[in-house]
């Protein structure tokens, strides 16, 4: 599909950490709404590009590969796998979702990290590193918890009080205490290179008050990290992640890159090594280099201050736009974030989703006995989009059953049954009707209305605006009441008319909840008589890491392993932005059923994998 006034959207996806399989609180975040914020541009005919991959540096990696007994890279191998599986399962459309343990990635953020040092951005500090004093390994500042010396928080971490906002050090904590194993940390001297954030104050804090679409509450909670910027280590020292590729540190075995610096550098370098997949390797340029293509990066708020903060600082001092200046590098000057679209928790019984402390759901559980739309929607409706927000069995069932189902599963069901039992195909109308015409207008209008939303990253306000004609279509066909018209021969034309209507209706509302549903979108797609594909789903390729670019780096990975990615084609999809015509002659087959019904029962005790605790 070509669109003269399209434009480049870059959708960023936050890198889930490979220590485990994904579960709901996981995908509620950064998952499902990037795919439905990706879907709609791509139905409105824009050229969308959309990468994360799993990150699988830092210490927790190795903490849980001591207690599985394998190595690290075996571990992030497994997990790396098992993720793929999951957000493929759910349907994330993924041009690239690749991995931060390949040669490219390796390379690309030593390039980065060499321009901000050449830059004066990366500045040597002693500062105090904390060690666990039962194994010798250095903890991570997200790792360490203990009061917050400003406001007298109790769970705030070494990097930043979730409470106050303010920016952390490990050692200033009251009652600092590892959350590995509790114990109290030793704090050592240690030289760190810093990104010298006080130097990118003011660029940042120009940059920041443009951002005028943002949600409040991330605009709000970024613009307080000005208030104390302090420059922030970028290494760490610990034996598992990228070299610093600085002279005399860069076969130091012992000190790596923070994590948290190699991990938003993915965004550029996953859009790079999809250029190289793609057979043009300088397509990435299109999304990151022209001031006129859009980014959009999705995450759970624990990941704003990286996202509003340390990465656009880096790129702003890898460009030279700081108070040092500086010049630009081989991938020139960046784009910065258009926006931040963070959500809230996900919680289960008011915690939050935690692997380690059992409260968890996961979403490959959630797949295998429900599959991927009902947590789709489910996520959309009322998923924690500006507010936390618990997940209950029941309040699933009731979602499910009374909006999918009998809402918008009875239209398709009854709808295109009758018409096949009539008529066998679409039928042609007569005139319409002012009530013909006033469902009809509210579908049409509803176009914009959504999309207005969906464009705002607004998927609650856009599903409601949908499901509110679901609704006004269920109430047209029980007024009009076509199965009265049916036993009457004389009403052939009305009954013809009716069907025609709701056949139209039900095609524009499958449309318009393609991002949200786009395997039970496919589904309609078929039952309304049409062929090939509707809703683009993502496809696992198993790829060798041997992409043809000319890597300058130290200590790379070495050449030739093997890793899964998720992908796709989406771009040879039918499905688009605006009403398609349902055509009279299309010959209709009875519909399956589109939405199974759960039992009532599962919102009082849910499934066995996950039941409901008392």
């Amino acid at each position: 599909m070509t669109n003269s006034t399209a434009q480049n959207i870059l959708v960023c996806v936050a890198w889930p950490y490979a220590n485990g399989p994904r579960h709901i609180g996981h995908v509620a975040g950064f998952g499902v709404p990037s795919d439905v914020f990706a879907r709609y541009q791509r139905m409105v005919g824009n050229n969308v590009l959309m990468v994360s991959g799993t990150d699988e540096h830092g210490t927790p990696l190795l903490v849980q590969a001591d207690k599985e007994g394998v190595t690290v890279k075996e571990l992030a191998d497994r997990y790396n796998r098992q993720i793929v599986e999951d957000l493929a399962g759910l349907g994330l459309s993924y041009d690239l979702f690749t991995r931060t343990t390949t040669r490219n990635h390796y390379a690309v953020v030593q390039e980065l990290f060499k321009g901000l040092y050449a830059n004066g951005y990366m500045i040597k500090e002693t500062t105090h590193g904390a060690i666990s004093p039962s194994t010798g390994r250095t903890l991570p500042d997200r790792y360490i918890e203990g009061t917050c010396p400003i406001c007298g928080a109790k769970d705030a971490r070494g990097d930043q009080c979730d409470n106050c906002g303010n920016q952390l050090d490990p050692f200033e904590l009251i009652e600092p205490r590892s959350k590995i194993n509790g114990e109290t940390p030793e704090f050592i001297e240690t030289e760190h290179f810093m990104l010298d954030l006080p130097a990118l104050h003011d660029a940042l804090k120009e940059w920041l008050e443009g951002r005028e679409d943002w949600r409040p509450n991330v605009l709000k909670f970024s613009l307080n990290l000005l208030e104390d910027m302090r420059p922030r280590a970028m290494t760490r020292d610990i034996d598992w992640g990228i070299p610093i590729p600085v002279e005399g540190w860069e076969d130091n075995a012992s000190k790596k890159l923070y994590v948290w610096f190699d991990a938003v550098v993915g965004y550029l370098s996953a859009s790079i090594e999809w250029a190289a997949r793609s057979g043009n390797p300088e397509a990435w340029k299109t999304w990151w280099q022209d001031p006129e293509s859009t980014s959009f990066y999705f995450m759970g708020k624990d990941n704003i201050t990286f996202h509003s903060q340390i990465w656009p600082a880096e790129l702003l001092g890898y460009a030279g736009k700081g108070a040092k200046g500086g010049e630009t590098h081989t991938y020139g000057e960046l784009n910065l974030p258009t926006e931040v679209v963070s959500s809230e928790f996900l919680t289960m019984s008011g915690s939050k989703f935690s692997s380690s402390k059992g409260v968890v759901i996961y979403v490959k559980d959630f797949l295998k006995e429900f599959g991927p739309d009902p947590l789709r929607y489910f996520i959309a409706v009322a998923g924690p989009e500006t507010n936390d927000t618990d997940f209950t069995w029941d309040e699933f069932v009731r979602r499910i059953n009374n909006e999918l189902a009998n809402g918008w599963g009875n239209l398709v069901n009854r709808t295109v049954s009758m018409a096949h039992k009539n008529f066998g195909e679409v039928p042609s109308p007569g005139e319409l009707q002012d009530a013909d015409k006033s469902i009809l207008d509210l579908a049409e209008r509803t176009f914009t209305e959504a999309g207005e939303e969906l464009a705002a990253a607004k998927f609650k306000n856009a599903v409601g605006k949908i499901m509110h004609v679901v609704g006004e279509a269920n109430a047209y066909i029980a007024d009009q009441e076509p199965w009265k018209l049916a036993k009457e021969e004389d009403q052939r034309e009305r009954l013809a008319t009716v069907l025609w209507t709701a056949l139209q209706v039900v095609s524009d509302c499958n449309t318009m909840l393609t991002p949200f549903l786009p395997h039970t979108a496919q589904a309609v797609h078929e039952t309304l008589g049409r062929e090939g594909v509707w809703a683009a789903a993502p496809r696992i390729d198993e790829v060798v890491d041997d992409a043809e670019l000319e890597l300058v780096g130290v200590g790379l990975p070495e050449e030739g392993q093997s890793y899964p990615v998720i992908t796709g084609n989406y771009r040879e999809q039918q499905a688009v932005w605006a009403r398609v015509e349902v055509a009279p002659g299309t010959v209709l087959s009875k519909p399956k059923p589109l939405v199974a019904k759960l039992e009532p029962e599962l919102g009082q005790t849910g499934p066995e994998w996950a039941p409901v605790q008392e």
